[in-house]
């Protein structure tokens, strides 16, 4: 073909039954037909079927007055305020079980999965019949278990546990000191300043060592921020601080902070439970480095625990942290079951809130895009992080 040759022209398509591609737009369409039908049909007959019933649709109850009690909250909440008031009480009830239960669940289970790879033939076989026997009861039944042995084999608040100076452990829970004051912002501040120091400290020290081969200790520098910052910011701002220590008056304990029995057991059976499936995602991964990057590393004069955090974890990461996402969205969804032993959560709440108003509907709505965004926002994070630590061809 001459430099001056137009290209042929690609041929006009037709529309006719035998062109795959036609037939394809017609399926997708009325899929997509069926689809839209199906719905306007439901949602149609369920609006009739409520006016029928006299049963006002909307989400105008949420400006109402809630009228009922919440036993704990992350923030200041009374049966005063309104029904969205409520629900977001519940919303950060989950996200507060959320967020520690995977906290703890990571830890606990890497810990396992590390553990039932250990040559110590005893510490490997109690790490596997824990894994085995936590991933085959239910998750329900651990949770009444917990509660039961946490409301049934404590004692009462006028007996109760007093391992630690003000610390008292009954059937009203774990109650704990806390600190009061207005320097206790600044203490906050500088806890926030340290982790991002530590964040940012933690990039630089990975490109120290890769142009330089010296290994930073962020463990070590990180612990003295993360004490030593907080203590600064109290000094600094020259406010009171105190310790208030829970106190027995009547039948209960007055100040300090407190876990309910409730938080305890749901923390107690979800970590328990998770945990066991994160040590096997931790011990497959592991498994899935190359016997030669141990090998190598040993002829470095690494010990074992170095081996594995420098050099076999790196590599295992990129195995770990697809099914972990998995580990983190179960465990999160798995604390609605806390409606079961009665720790207010979302989905507590929102029953509450639907018996009350009726507006079953709205109801399931508001859980079902807490939990969607909840879960989304996870994948959206770990998906992130997973790109992050992915091998790039060059």
């Amino acid at each position: 073909m001459t430099k001056n040759t137009p290209s042929p022209k690609a041929p006009a398509r037709r529309l006719s039954w035998n062109d795959p591609a036609t037939r394809a737009l017609i399926y997708q369409a009325l899929i997509l037909s069926l689809v839209g039908f199906a719905v306007w049909y439901l949602v149609s007959n369920t609006l009739h079927n409520l006016a029928a019933r006299n049963i006002s649709t909307g989400f105008g109850f949420l400006s109402q007055e809630a009228g009922f009690a919440i036993g704990e909250s992350v923030v200041a909440y009374t049966p005063a305020d309104t029904y969205g008031r409520a629900i977001w009480v519940g919303l950060l009830n989950t996200l507060r079980i959320s967020v520690v239960g995977i906290i703890a669940a990571t830890l606990f289970g890497t810990l396992l999965g590390i553990a039932r790879l250990s040559k110590n033939w005893l510490l490997s076989r109690v790490a596997s019949a824990y894994i085995e026997v936590m991933r085959n009861i239910p998750l329900l039944l651990q949770l009444f278990f917990w509660y039961a042995i946490i409301t049934e084999s404590t004692p009462g608040p006028r007996d109760a546990l007093n391992p630690l100076p003000g610390v008292f452990i009954s059937n009203r829970g774990l109650k704990l000191p806390t600190l009061q004051g207005d320097g206790l912002d600044w203490i906050v501040a500088g806890l926030a300043v340290a982790i991002i120091g530590i964040v940012l400290l933690a990039h630089w020290g990975r490109k120290r060592q890769d142009a330089t081969g010296k290994i930073f200790p962020l463990l070590r520098v990180g612990i003295l921020l993360l004490f030593a910052l907080p203590v600064a910011g109290w000094l600094l701002s020259g406010a009171a601080l105190t310790v208030e220590l829970p106190e027995l008056k009547g039948f209960n304990f007055t100040g300090g902070m407190s876990l309910s029995p409730e938080f305890s057991a749901l923390l107690a059976g979800l970590v328990m439970y998770t945990s066991a499936f994160v040590a096997e995602v931790v011990r497959s991964g592991i498994q899935s480095v190359n016997q030669g990057q141990w090998e190598a590393a040993g002829a470095l004069g690494l010990s074992r625990a170095r081996m594995l955090r420098l050099v076999i974890l790196p590599q295992a990461l990129r195995v770990i942290v697809p099914p972990m996402t998995s580990q983190y969205l179960n465990l999160t969804k798995n604390s609605s079951l806390a409606v079961a032993i009665g720790y207010p959560d979302i989905v507590s709440v929102v029953n509450t809130t639907l018996n009350q108003t009726g507006q079953a509907i709205e109801g399931i709505l508001i859980i079902m895009a807490a939990y969607l965004t909840v879960s989304l926002s996870i994948s959206i994070f770990m998906n992130w992080y997973n790109k992050r630590i992915a091998l790039v061809e060059r």
